[in-house]
């Protein structure tokens, strides 16, 4: 079962009222989804059966970890992260990562390390095929 989603309006607006909000020039969302064409065939062409769903978990304290050295990196004023868990259907979002920086460069960057970090350490996903 799904978690609530988080409200993305609220997010923006918590995040530009943060502390450290008047340093940024940039906020990137990330809306990771489970999509019904599995990894192997996206990422190596192997001909894969449609995903039905995707068994999701995580590393609770090994992302609060992240989250903070994320917030040491260079231009880095503002990260939140919500990762779902459980049986996820297609459609269904995998997680939302935020991050609010002073400059472009910085803001694209810590996003992309950031959820990296997430998807190849710190979460489980198990796609269970049609």
């Amino acid at each position: 079962m799904a978690k609530p989603e988080p409200n993305l309006t609220e997010w923006l607006a918590e995040a530009k009222a943060c502390e450290g909000a008047d340093k940024c020039g940039m906020f990137l969302v990330h809306n990771g989804v489970v999509r019904a064409t599995a990894k192997a065939q996206v990422r190596e062409g192997r001909e894969m059966p449609p995903v039905a769903r995707v068994d999701f978990s995580y590393d609770v304290a090994g992302l609060e970890a992240a989250v903070a050295e994320a917030l040491t990196w260079d231009g880095v004023q503002y990260v939140r992260v919500w990762l779902n868990e459980g049986e996820l259907e297609v459609g269904d979002s995998i997680m939302y990562v935020l991050v609010g920086a002073d400059i472009r460069p910085r803001c694209i960057d810590a996003l992309q390390r950031l959820v990296g970090h997430i998807k190849n350490d710190l979460v489980v996903e198990r796609e269970v095929y049609a």
